[in-house]
């Protein structure tokens, strides 16, 4: 690790002091995750209270409420293996997983989220228009491309575009390097949403920029997930991005109340420049994505840069999740809609988000599966797959296409790691090749099929990303770039192990006896 402390290009707002259980008590977090706490006891008091002096009663109560509850689970729209989860928790804590279960599902605290951003998707679905002549171009049609822009608008705003040049970068620290250039040539604004903001030298060479521009008059606006609050930064910070002449909100912050709120993470990852330049892919602003720092040994990242018409995207993705509580959203001043590019192929930016009930990234993934022809690549930090996505790999497979999956060596979260284990035996016997990265913790979310399809994007292969978080991600159909995607793929292959039937067999008994356990609470993780 570099010593950049006192490095007069990094910014740093605050000290970062060493985490013990004392420390974490009387912080920020402690404190909420108390009261939260605090919150259930009058519950569990009450239920212990009708328990002991009301024992008759209180059984048939119990047994009414758990019926209706198992009626209402499945009969209301939810993977099933989620179902079952749900069902194994009701037999064991009937009551207790009724109350979580109705909570959870009806949603209540989150339900003004809902109506804001349904809302600000509703007013802005038509600000960006589809070129028709684009739209009918024989190549899109062709290979089916069309149809799957056709059911991407049917949730949002997600034109496809042909003027849009896009470059690959297969670290994080080429994202990194190309960042800081494009952030320099900044004229009018620049948006960030990302899920982690961590202080060091990336978040800190970023933020000597983002003053500077905003001291020049730039419009600079930062967004991170609320969860930062109580992992990597203080829950004053946008105050000390305010002093530096920069706008800052957190997406859900943390608040001390039980809420299903909590569930739904703005994961995505995207940077706009004057509505000319965007990025997107896995790459977080914290220093281990750029190996500037070493926690899971070498960090295997991808993204993407697109200059051109396709931009438009990504600048009204940002602004529908920042207007969602200004009183006087702004949108059109902000897109670019005559920005050309040169081009080689076709660009559809696409986000998926929890609260309107399609699984936009999962089904984006199960249509390059279905409709390839030669080969599906995959790199993924997580492979916790539902039904429909796991009997999508295996018939992929069995009807003889090259699938390859690329999963870490070097888990980040061991419960995880265990959970792609677990789904190792029926995906290698099927036909799916299965590789581990040695070096370390691959975060890439890759998929390229047949030399002319590519998603790059934040959209892992686990239920988080597929069911509660905001997600975004770029689709390429026979850019140039896929090519170099493809060529980063291979390269990636020489540094992994593949999972054999003998690897499998020999895994060790502590991942297996986890996976056994951590598979039936999967859907819930």
């Amino acid at each position: 690790m570099q010593n950049d402390k006192n490095d007069e290009s990094v910014i740093r707002l605050y000290e970062k002091k060493k985490r013990g259980l004392l420390r974490f008590l009387f912080s920020r977090a402690g404190f909420m995750i108390g009261l939260i706490l605090i919150q259930l006891v009058p519950f569990l008091i009450g239920y212990y209270y009708l328990s002991e002096n009301y024992k008759v009663p209180t059984m048939y109560a119990r047994t009414v409420f758990t019926i209706i509850m198992t009626f209402y689970l499945f009969n209301c729209k939810m993977d099933y293996s989620a179902k079952l989860t749900w069902m194994l928790m009701i037999s064991l804590f009937p009551l207790a997983t009724s109350v979580v279960l109705l909570f959870s599902k009806t949603g209540l605290i989150h339900l003004g989220l809902k109506r804001r951003l349904s809302k600000m998707i509703d007013d802005t679905k038509h600000q960006l228009k589809q070129d028709p002549l684009t739209f009918i171009d024989p190549e899109l049609e062709e290979s089916g491309t069309n149809d799957l822009c056709f059911y991407l608008n049917r949730s949002g705003c997600f034109p496809i575009y042909s003027h849009t040049e896009v470059k690959f970068f297969p670290l994080g620290e080429y994202k990194f390097k190309a960042m800081l250039e494009e952030l320099r040539k900044a004229e009018s604004f620049i948006f960030l949403e990302y899920f982690i903001i961590d202080e060091g030298y990336m978040w800190g060479s970023i933020l000597k920029i983002l003053a500077d521009k905003a001291a020049e008059g730039v419009d600079v606006r930062v967004m991170y997930d609320g969860m930062c609050e109580v992992s990597t930064l203080p829950g004053n910070y946008p105050a000390r991005l305010a002093k530096l002449g920069i706008k800052c909100k957190p997406f859900s912050p943390i608040k001390p109340f039980v809420s299903t709120h909590y569930n739904y993470r703005d994961h995505r990852k995207i940077l706009v420049i004057d509505g000319k330049v965007g990025f997107n892919g896995g790459v977080n602003l914290a220093d281990e994505y750029i190996n500037h720092i070493v926690r899971f040994g070498h960090w295997k990242d991808t993204a993407v840069m697109l200059k051109g018409d396709a931009v438009n995207s990504f600048t009204l993705m940002f602004l529908q999740m920042w207007n969602a509580d200004e009183l006087q959203p702004e949108w059109d001043k902000f897109l670019q809609p005559d920005i050309k590019a040169e081009h080689d192929g076709f660009v559809m930016p696409y986000c998926d988000q929890p609260l309107g009930g399609s699984k936009v990234g999962e089904q984006v993934y199960i249509d390059i599966l279905n409709r390839a022809r030669s080969y599906v690549h995959i790199m993924t930090p997580y492979l916790i797959l539902d039904n429909e996505l796991e009997q999508a790999l295996v018939y992929a497979a069995q009807r003889g296409i090259d699938v390859k999956i690329i999963v870490p060596g070097i888990p980040d979260k061991k419960g995880a790691y265990s959970l792609a284990k677990s789904h190792y035996r029926s995906l290698t016997d099927a036909g799916v090749k299965v590789y581990e990265y040695v070096p370390g913790f691959v975060h890439a979310k890759v998929f390229v099929s047949d030399n002319e399809k590519a998603v790059i994007g934040t959209i892992n292969l686990d239920y988080r990303s597929l069911y509660h978080h905001f997600e975004c991600a770029t689709y390429m159909y026979k850019c140039a770039c896929v090519a170099d995607i493809e060529e980063d793929y291979k390269k990636t292959l020489t540094a992994c192990r593949q999972v054999t039937s003998e690897t499998i067999r020999d895994e060790k008994i502590a991942y297996r006896i986890m996976a056994m356990f951590m598979k039936l609470l999967a859907p819930l993780l």
